[in-house]
Parts: C-alpha cells; sequence; structure tokens
C-alpha cells in the first residue's frame, strides 16, 4: 500500500520457484484481486469514479487479449519492456524536481486512462502484475495519497476479476491456483491495516517518494529477472 503497489514483485520469484511460471499469473490475480478490494473498501469515499469509468472498458478488453495470449504463447521480453519503461518514468520524476519543472509536466485527463489500461491490462494478464506502472499516470492526473490507492485498488480489483473469468474460460485456471491465491490474499489482510495507519500519517511528499522509490527498485527487478533472456539473445 505505502508503495502504490509492487508485492507482486516480491512474490513472483518465489511462486516461479515452486509453483512453475505458469502458474505464477493465475495465482497472483486471485490474492490481488483480494488485496486490491479490501484497499478500495477502506478509502471507498476516495474513489475518482470518473477515472473508473474511462479505465474499465480498456480495462476489460486488454485482460480478455492478454489472457488469450498467456495460454498461447509465453512472452519473456515483455518484464524487459516494462521494466525500462518503469526506470524511464522515475527519470522523468527525478529530472523534474532537480530542474524545478513542474510535477505535471505532462498533464493527464480522463480518458488517458482508456487505452492506458488497455495496455497496462494486457501486460498484466501476461506477466501476472504490471506492478506500479500506471502510479505516474494517477500522481499526472491529480490523485495523491488515499485517492491514489483507492482509485488504483478500485480498477485493479476489476481488472483481477476480468482477467480471472478469461483464465477460466480459457482453461488455464486451476483449483490450485485458486486456493494458493487465497493464502496470498489473507497475507494481504492485516498488511493493508497497518499500511492505512503508516498513510494516515505521511506526508503527500514523503509518499510521492517511496511511491518513486519503489518504481525503481521495481524496474531494476524485473530487468534483472529476464536477464538471461539476454545472455541467450
Amino acid at each position: 500500500m505505502l508503495a502504490g503497489g509492487g508485492s507482486p514483485f516480491i512474490l513472483i520469484p518465489l511462486l516461479s520457484v515452486l509453483l512453475g511460471t505458469q502458474a505464477v499469473a493465475p495465482v497472483i490475480t486471485t490474492g490481488l484481486l483480494i488485496g486490491n478490494a479490501q484497499r478500495g473498501c477502506f478509502f471507498w469515499r476516495k474513489i475518482d469514479w470518473k477515472v473508473t469509468a474511462w479505465y474499465l472498458p480498456g480495462c476489460l478488453a486488454g485482460a480478455m487479449l492478454g489472457a488469450f495470449i498467456f495460454a498461447a504463447v509465453k512472452v519473456d521480453w515483455l518484464e524487459i519492456l516494462i521494466g525500462i519503461a518503469l526506470l524511464a518514468m522515475v527519470l522523468n520524476y527525478w529530472l523534474s524536481k532537480a530542474l524545478n519543472w513542474s510535477d505535471r509536466t505532462f498533464p493527464v485527463k480522463a480518458w488517458y486512462f482508456l487505452p492506458v489500461a488497455f495496455l497496462n491490462s494486457v501486460g498484466s494478464a501476461l506477466i501476472g502484475s504490471t506492478g506500479p506502472i500506471m502510479n505516474p499516470l494517477y500522481f499526472s492526473y491529480g490523485l495523491e495519497k488515499e485517492a491514489m490507492i483507492a482509485t488504483k485498488a478500485s480498477n485493479k480489483a476489476f481488472l483481477h476479476i476480468f482477467k480471472l473469468l478469461s483464465y477460466a474460460l480459457l482453461g488455464v485456471l486451476e483449483p490450485s491456483h485458486i486456493g494458493y491465491g487465497l493464502l496470498i490474499g489473507l497475507g494481504a489482510v492485516p498488511a493493508n491495516l497497518l499500511g492505512k495507519w503508516v498513510l494516515e500519517r505521511i506526508s503527500n511528499d514523503q509518499f510521492r517518494q517511496m511511491v518513486y522509490a519503489f518504481v525503481a527498485v521495481s524496474g531494476v527487478i524485473m530487468i534483472w529477472e529476464q536477464r538471461s533472456w539476454f545472455i541467450a539473445w
């Protein structure tokens, strides 16, 4: 919660070893559905429903396409592209601070979330989660702290529902995946409670710094996990 997302990057390597790479996306999706639904309930009144209304159509189409590709092929290089994108976002943020640019160098309107949600949902369906890649977009739109967490959590909850339905329809969702995902979701419950307590006690600037620091770490981890792809190439 405090990093604005990104817990999958802790879980994905572990699940890959324990369950195999093809189980990661369905298991992560189940667990994140529970965690995000709880966060959305915590800050229900802070949700920006205008953003969600634009997010949902792209989310639905992207989740279906991504799940179809997931059932057919394995796309290792996608994590590398997402990792590079995350680092580019952090570089833009740090440069804007160092050169005294506005934090909203690229103003974002609500309708931008439609195409971005489509691309994000495709990637999320393929690798399990794209983590904090959309956080800078929420910031540029003007959401801070609880509003950002609430809106993103509600959007993600819908995304994970669409993904699970798509996995089930395509025959790649097994009962064991749901069981492991429920365990992850139960672990998120006390973590969300603690995160909510801390979030209420930090400033907007501290929250942004924590988010962008985790975005940078996430980008490095995603690229590092696919180092074998670079070696083979």
